[in-house]
């Protein structure tokens, strides 16, 4: 009898506790929600600010693809790449601080293009004294001045797209469409990329050439040249500041 009434008492105070803690649990006031609707603009202001967040999440998500298209990043980390590869020091410099030292060479290459492109398109526009379709076609000409610049007396490749493109010519180079001079710098940044990787291979290809010749002059056929090359092209690296001359390099190769 008595373990009868003790499970009862064990029960009751179980039910108790629920009854209790769900009272609390519903008493309870959270400070906020967060959601997603899709509801019906009551003005056209609501439209305006819906599709000013919708512009700036794409150009948010397109943020990567146009660094890399339209500023100086593609040629300075391809250089970049080429020079660890002819060291020949695998994994160093890490890719983090490769891309880290190119994002912020290609940020004070493109500094005066930015500037530009406040001046001419972003400061109007808040000022009211252009609308926005004005300060995009500001901001892609200033863009399109910049890349126009890189490609000097070589500008092959603009007149192949331009053909590409069916454009009668003669045409001004300012007054193709981006989707005509855009792939035309890509191409341009990557043959001059490739030129000045070639020409940075040359010293490090002389000191594996004279290591190997050495290594199977005395009969060391076994021992991996890379293994004593690699200190002697560091060293040579470190000799001539290799860092500074590939910065300046990279710095001065644009036309800003």
């Amino acid at each position: 009898m008595k373990n009868k009434l003790r499970g009862l008492q064990a029960v009751v105070i179980i039910l108790i506790i629920i009854v209790c803690s769900s009272n609390v649990y519903a008493e309870t006031v959270f400070p906020f929600k967060f959601g997603f609707n899709v509801e019906t603009a009551n003005s056209p202001q609501e439209v305006s600010s819906s599709i000013q967040i919708l512009l700036i999440l794409t150009i948010l998500t397109l943020a990567p693809s146009i660094i890399i298209m339209l500023t100086s990043f593609t040629r300075i980390i391809i250089v970049l790449s080429f020079l660890r590869n002819a060291l020949g020091t695998q994994q160093m410099p890490p890719n983090q601080v490769l891309i880290g030292l190119a994002l912020f060479l290609t940020l004070f290459i493109m500094t005066p293009v930015i500037g530009d492109i406040r001046t001419e398109a972003y400061d109007p526009y808040v000022a009211e004294e252009i609308t926005i379709e004005e300060a995009l076609d500001n901001s892609s000409n200033v863009i399109k001045t910049f890349m126009i610049k890189q490609f000097g007396d070589n500008e092959k490749d603009l007149a192949f797209f331009t053909n590409l493109a069916k454009i009668e010519t003669p045409v001004a180079a300012m007054d193709l469409p981006l989707t005509v001079v855009i792939p035309a710098f890509i191409i341009n940044e990557l043959t001059i990329a490739f030129k000045i990787g070639f020409l940075i291979y040359i010293p490090f290809l002389i000191i594996d050439m004279v290591v190997s010749s050495t290594l199977m002059a005395m009969g060391m056929m076994m021992l991996p040249p890379i293994m004593i090359s690699l200190p002697f092209k560091v060293l040579l690296f470190i000799m001539v500041d290799g860092w500074n001359l590939i910065s300046r390099t990279m710095v001065s190769s644009f036309i800003t």
